[in-house]
């Protein structure tokens, strides 16, 4: 076997069955193996970027940890976007790189440069490898270190020659290295961390929940811990779905200045909070917009994320189910509480009567879009956003009860995600409905890949959310300065790009026109052809995160900054931009 082929076997005994990415001159006798193997398929992509952001999907929702086969150099570099997505959102990824040549003793060599220094802050860990021997135990570590902990993408780089030069029987090869594949144990709870977080939740007159993605393997616990300490229950943005939003005791993807008035009512009550799975970053925060408890309780498998932006009462590492299992059996159940659920009830009702009562327009609303599109898909579907608007509205208007149904680049927030990510939880879950909701703006830098959706018959659903501008940032540009700047887009043809991309084209202009327009992408989709739907979405009315986030940021400011940015809006809006 040729380092090739071993690279290859320890894939497959990975489990995996894709890997993304263009081949180079470096990588040739690897993607030559990897088209032998009857268990991978090489996904060809049209920008490294996409590969990245394929394979970070694939691991978001199904058991397989996605893999990224780039060249050195500039196929490194171009998927450095998707890999840091993974980064700082916590997807478990490999970056296979080759390395420059070690056996010619030249330097400058094509794409040499130091590229694992350039990986290296957005990666968990960069195995190098130095010995031809190491290759299948280096593979398998880097997968091990992918799952372990807080997941994370591991950057391997193997020099180009090594996937050449036969490794014969004999050579010190050994396939079965025992706990080679195994992860890190995780941290188990301390049992005075379990009773102290117990007392404290027993004693509290109005206990809370704030669940992050940490927790998504625990939905039966959380159900059980909420309904034993009949607690209202907020999750993040990526967190979405880890806690059934059926659930009467669900309340909203966050809190504090980016939720509706009934959550920060109920929320404001709370007394104790505890906190599993999560790292309160700005985005889940809106701005760190929200106010927790003296009494808070902050329990994520990472030490590092403790008491960082929010100091904890009890600060905790330890993996959720573990921690669960500790808790639950340590708490005292409450009776159930009616006047909780019944204000979640009506809370719900009251954001989405106002959300309907609108009087209708000429474009598509968003709330009669989502709902709609979510009657339509059913309960199985896969949501997959971009960076801006899209990812908010779909936050707060889709309700989905599990985890792995929403997909979005969150701390990164790396435009261009939703349509190559699309392609890979299509690939993954090919038995399921992949739904992406593409801005205007994100689709010129990644669309190119519904050819690559076309060719492999990965056929995600695409709804280009369709405004002529980056939405998000023209309602904050308008916000505060009145005026926007480098945020409305330069026209073009989205039916000719479709076209070009082998993808059928559908059109939905405003709300007479949802219902029958998904039933038409449905049936199309069957054929295992792309279908591009351009959406004329009405933006006009702000999502609760975007008014919180301005709210946060504005009264943040100094009172001298404060006064002179709404001079100078009010200032705007009399007399012009």
């Amino acid at each position: 076997m040729n380092g090739a082929q071993i690279v290859v076997k320890a894939l497959e005994d990975e489990g995996v069955r894709f890997t993304f990415g263009i081949p180079g001159t470096h990588n040739i006798e690897l993607y030559d193996a990897l088209d032998r193997s009857q268990k991978i398929t090489p996904i060809l992509v049209t920008d490294e970027q996409s590969a990245s952001f394929m394979a970070d999907a694939v691991s978001r929702t199904s058991d397989q940890v996605g893999v990224v086969n780039v060249v050195l150099g500039p196929g490194l570099t171009h998927c450095l976007s998707g890999v840091a997505e993974a980064f700082m959102d916590n997807v478990p990824m490999v970056v296979l790189t080759a390395g420059v040549r070690n056996d010619t003793g030249k330097s400058f060599q094509l794409h040499q440069i130091e590229q694992m220094a350039v990986v290296r802050p957005v990666v968990k860990a960069v195995l190098k490898l130095d010995d031809p021997w190491e290759i299948y135990p280096l593979m398998r570590q880097a997968f091990a270190l992918a799952r372990s902990g807080a997941p994370g993408p591991v950057a391997v780089a193997i020099p180009a020659n090594y996937f050449v030069f036969s490794q014969g029987k004999g050579s010190g090869l050994d396939f079965d290295t025992p706990g080679v594949s195994k992860s890190r144990p995780d941290p188990f709870p301390v049992p005075a961390d379990l009773d102290q977080a117990a007392a404290m939740l027993n004693r509290a007159g109005c206990p809370a929940l704030y669940i992050g993605n940490g927790a998504k393997a625990c939905q039966e616990a959380l159900v059980r811990l909420a309904e034993k300490l009949q607690a209202p229950v907020a999750t993040t943005i990526q967190g979405k779905g880890v806690f059934p939003e059926s659930h009467p005791l669900w309340l909203w993807n966050g809190f504090g200045n980016s939720a509706p008035a009934f959550v920060k009512k109920i929320m404001d009550r709370a007394d104790c909070l505890l906190a599993v799975g999560c790292r309160f970053g700005e985005v889940a925060t809106a701005s760190y917009g929200l106010k927790t408890p003296e009494n808070l309780i902050h329990v994520d498998i990472d030490q590092g994320v403790l008491n960082k932006n929010y100091p904890a009462k009890l600060a905790m590492a330890a993996e959720a189910g573990l921690f669960l299992d500790g808790l639950l059996e340590r708490l005292k159940p409450r009776q159930t509480n009616d006047d909780l659920k019944a204000a979640i009830e009506h809370g719900h009702r009251q954001v989405w009567a106002e959300w309907l009562n609108r009087p209708p327009g000429s474009l598509v609303s968003p709330p009669c879009f989502f709902r709609a599109l979510q009657t339509a898909l059913g309960k199985d579907a896969i949501y997959v956003t971009d960076s801006g608007n899209g990812m908010f509205l779909a936050m707060e208007m889709l309700r989905l009860d599990s985890p792995g149904r929403f997909l979005g680049p969150v701390d990164f927030s790396c435009m261009g995600y939703s349509i190559p990510a699309a392609i890979g939880a299509k690939l993954a879950n090919p038995d399921r409905t992949v739904a992406a909701l593409a801005g205007d703006g994100a689709l010129l830098m990644t669309g190119l890949e519904m050819m690559t959706a076309a060719h492999y018959g990965a056929a995600p659903l695409v709804f280009v959310l369709r405004d002529g501008e980056l939405g998000q940032i023209a309602q904050f540009q308008r916000t505060v300065l009145n005026r926007d700047t480098c945020s409305v887009l330069h026209p073009y043809d989205l039916k000719s790009l479709a076209d070009s991309c082998r993808a059928a084209y559908l059109e939905m202009p405003d709300d007479h026109s949802i219902e029958k327009t998904i039933s038409e992408a449905l049936s199309m989709v069957k054929d295992k052809k792309p279908v591009v739907v351009s959406v004329a979405i009405d933006y006009s009315q702000r999502t609760f995160f975007s008014k919180g986030a301005v709210k946060t940021n504005l009264w943040r400011l100094p009172w001298t900054d404060k006064i002179r940015m709404l001079g100078r809006a009010a200032r705007r809006h009399l007399i012009g931009p």
